[in-house]
């Protein structure tokens, strides 16, 4: 039998990304399926959540990130542009975002066609990857047929019925709460919510103590 996880992932996220290819490889090696539930950013969920925050977290998650991207052989560049425009000084985040309500609506349509996890891993190495104006041009219709997905179709399908996007992404939210925890990557199996990128081990421990089995 397959086993399934519910995955909260934020396209703003680096550890979201930084998670991201364990995961397809998970999928890939055993008998596993991410429900891939996209949220929006706590920049944008959570009005004002950068103007408290301690000022020691930014400049220790940059670190962070980069050497954990090192040590993961993976490409990484903070994003040009950032999927969330904001005031790095003051945590002053604009209400009009030309950048992040697309991209989580299309994840959400990613996931529904069935092509979630491997959207994510696509757009998001695009992102964090190095490329300059990712936003711009063909990166995001190429990075999305490389996911098995047309960008124009999705593009239309989300301009035809943007509430329905907008109420998956409402209820990925509430589900990450009620999961018991409000970060990402979130991973959550069997009512256990796993945060973080350095949980996936602990992930695969749970899973395998429920059958997890490797693909024939």
């Amino acid at each position: 039998m397959t086993l399934t996880y519910d995955l909260f992932w934020s396209f703003r996220s680096p550890y979201s990304y930084l998670a991201t290819p364990r995961l397809a490889e998970l999928e890939r090696v055993y008998d596993v399926k991410a429900n891939v539930r996209p949220v929006y950013p706590i920049a944008v969920r959570m009005d004002g959540f950068f103007k408290t925050v301690n000022p020691m977290w930014p400049p220790y998650l940059i670190k962070d990130t980069y050497r954990t991207a090192e040590m993961l052989g993976l490409p990484y560049a903070w994003p040009s542009p950032d999927p969330v425009l904001m005031d790095m000084k003051s945590g002053e985040v604009p209400k009009d975002q030309p950048y992040i309500y697309r991209l989580v609506r299309l994840g959400a349509a990613a996931a529904e066609k069935g092509h979630g996890l491997a959207f994510l891993k696509e757009i998001s190495t695009l992102i964090f990857g190095g490329t300059r104006n990712w936003h711009e041009g063909d990166h995001l219709k190429d990075a999305t047929a490389r996911a098995g997905l047309d960008l124009a179709e999705l593009d239309r399908a989300i301009e035809a019925n943007p509430d329905h996007y907008e109420a998956i992404i409402v209820a990925n939210e509430a589900a990450q709460k009620a999961a018991g925890h409000w970060g990402v990557p979130l991973m959550v199996f069997d009512g256990e919510p796993f945060f973080g990128q350095d949980r996936i081990d602990h992930l695969v421990w749970r899973m395998e103590k429920k059958g997890l089995k490797k693909r024939s």
